[in-house]
């Protein structure tokens, strides 16, 4: 008999690692495939039109300098939504509203909530944080999104539940939205959280709700997740 998990679905569970100083999962800063992303071009647009880059992530092409590019309320009149769940304390999402999209970053802990309010006012950020189990999103949320970043939630929830996420992702982007995801760790093993994730399963997740435009490793990892990332791009179909 498999031992039971954490209670990661009770937002108590985080709000005690994070007084505990147990948030080993906070790198202080955004994440690595993120930043590479974006320097590299990839924007997620208004309107759910996709853009992003073919060629692979990682060759050097890939993370030199883009192409030129007009600011993104140029093109399209407003500035992209992007919702960033699971976001802890909102290193990525600050990234990406520097970046002039209107972001909305989602936790359920009340520390990680006050904490990325906090960094968002001392660095004057524009940013949404909203107090929030992702798992309700589609009820007041559903189309509202131009693109999702998804780094760190789907390793975090029950994996009883992954197929759950998947959908809530789809229910929140508009039909033609980006989900850009990095997942993490791929190894074997149940144990977690971070619940251990498989190439297989996040195809099989994604399948008849988004199409794959782009997988494989990111240019560079932080070097404890080095190898152990996968980083997807996929579009919203219907």
């Amino acid at each position: 008999m498999e031992p039971a998990h954490p209670p990661v679905s009770h937002p108590a569970f985080w709000d005690g690692l994070y007084a505990g100083g147990q948030d080993g999962w906070d790198l202080g800063e955004a994440s690595p495939a993120l930043v590479d992303w974006l320097d590299a071009g990839g924007q997620f647009e208004a309107g759910g039109k996709p853009r992003g880059l073919s060629a692979d992530w990682g060759s050097a092409g890939a993370i030199s300098g883009p192409p030129q590019m007009k600011g993104l309320e140029e093109v399209n009149g407003r500035p992209a939504q992007v919702a960033v769940p699971g976001a802890g304390r909102g290193h990525d999402a600050r990234l990406l509203a520097r970046r002039g999209y209107r972001v909305t970053a989602f936790d359920f802990a009340e520390a990680a909530v006050a904490e990325a309010r906090r960094l968002a006012a001392a660095e004057a950020v524009e940013l949404t944080v909203e107090p929030r189990d992702v798992f309700t999103l589609p009820r007041d949320h559903a189309g509202a999104f131009d693109g999702v970043w998804e780094y760190t939630c789907f390793c975090a929830i029950d994996p009883a539940r992954r197929d759950e996420y998947a959908s809530v992702l789809h229910a929140i982007l508009r039909p033609g939205g980006v989900l850009l995801a990095c997942f993490f760790p791929l190894r074997d093993g149940t144990d977690g959280p971070p619940f251990p994730v498989s190439r297989e399963e996040i195809e099989r997740v994604l399948a008849g709700r988004f199409t794959v435009l782009e997988a494989g490793p990111p240019p560079r990892s932080v070097e404890r997740r080095h190898g152990l990332e996968w980083l997807v791009r996929a579009r919203r179909e219907h």
